[in-house]
């Protein structure tokens, strides 16, 4: 049996102490769980989503926050979907979880047509089944795997592809306005959560319905992310925290600012400063001795 080294072991610590506080950050920012909830973490049996049901339940052990946690699954009738991996899983760490069966994927391969991705549709159907569930279950609030580059990876697939400046919520109120979803892994890095995953062994189940898809636009933009990650580190962090930090009067929407409505006032010395990067800071004399 392999020793872990002290500098790995040190590295997985700093790995899962980072995880449970930037997910114990989304919850506090965004008012995701609240005292007394009853919280459905949705599980696919894909590393996000193991890793999702793993750091809630040590939110659960060790925060002040007193919280009910249920996993469940939707099992889509995928054919060769090892049905027994879940409930042996869930079994053994001891969660109360439900399985529901509904096949899905037959209605998916059924309704598209051959060469046309499958996402749309499956995550639709899914999402109709977990809120039925939800209410059944008596749930508060619906948690959901994505994290920060499925986050950017959105953006980038509604700028590219359906002309809106448009990413995922970290929150939200389903459309019957009777679910609130959550994403409390929004702020995590997907390879941090591979990681974690791999340490943790999680029995990881790959989706055989819309994974084995080639040339999906989300993939062309994960692979764009990647390479923009290892040529320019940061440069994804940047992009996210642009997400924070949105200024609505520098875009081109008249519905999110009253462009129609703006009149002018009285002249000052500094200028137009709204065109000045944010570090240029200037004393109102120095620019009336210059201009």
């Amino acid at each position: 049996m392999e020793v872990m080294s002290k500098n790995k072991k040190y590295n997985i610590n700093k790995l899962h102490k980072r995880l449970r506080r930037l997910v114990g950050s989304a919850i506090h920012d965004f008012n995701m769980i609240e005292a007394g909830d009853c919280v459905m973490a949705c599980l696919s049996g894909g590393k996000d989503s193991y890793a999702l049901l793993d750091l809630l339940r040590n939110l659960q052990s060790h925060a002040q926050l007193q919280f009910k946690l249920i996993a469940v699954n939707l099992d889509q009738k995928q054919p060769g979907f090892p049905a027994h991996v879940l409930p042996e899983y869930l079994s053994k760490i001891g969660v109360p979880f439900r399985i529901v069966e509904q096949d899905t994927y037959s209605v998916v391969k059924r309704l598209i047509v051959e060469g046309k991705t499958t996402c749309s549709l499956c995550s639709r159907l899914r999402r109709g089944v977990l809120y039925r569930v939800a209410s059944e279950v008596g749930a508060t609030k619906i948690a959901l795997g994505h994290h920060r580059d499925d986050i950017l990876e959105t953006l980038f697939l509604n700028l590219f592809y359906g002309g809106k400046l448009k990413a995922m919520s970290p929150k939200l109120v389903s459309d019957d306005k009777q679910h609130m979803v959550i994403r409390p892994l929004i702020y995590c890095k997907e390879k941090d959560l591979a990681a974690y995953a791999e340490d943790q062994d999680f029995p990881i189940i790959p989706c055989n319905l819309c994974g084995s898809q080639s040339n999906l636009q989300r993939q062309v933009i994960k692979d764009m992310m990647q390479q923009w990650d290892k040529k320019f580190p940061g440069r994804l962090e940047t992009m996210f925290t642009a997400l924070r930090n949105v200024q609505p009067s520098h875009l081109v929407d008249n519905v999110l600012h009253d462009f129609q409505s703006l009149k002018v006032a009285n002249k000052s010395v500094d200028g137009d400063i709204t065109f000045d990067p944010a570090s240029y800071k200037f004393e109102s004399k120095e620019i009336e001795r210059a201009i």
